[in-house]
């Protein structure tokens, strides 16, 4: 396996992490400061949704890495 493969592994597991952060919303990660933020400036369903959609750019990109 080479970098390339591994890095898209990573990917695809930083995916499945994100999604679980943003359907759960645990507490502990849920009030860190930088989450926070993204809180206070797209709302609590916007910082959802920038979640989804980082998860999807990442498994997207992951997935990629992995099949080239």
């Amino acid at each position: 396996m080479d970098g390339m493969a591994l890095l898209g592994v990573f990917l695809v597991l930083y995916a499945g992490a994100v999604v679980s952060i943003a359907a759960m919303k645990p507490e502990g990660i849920w009030n860190m400061a930088k989450i926070r933020m993204f809180r206070k400036a797209l709302g609590e369903s916007g910082t959802v949704i920038f979640f989804y959609i980082l998860a999807v750019l990442c498994l997207a990109v992951g997935v990629w890495l992995l099949l080239r």
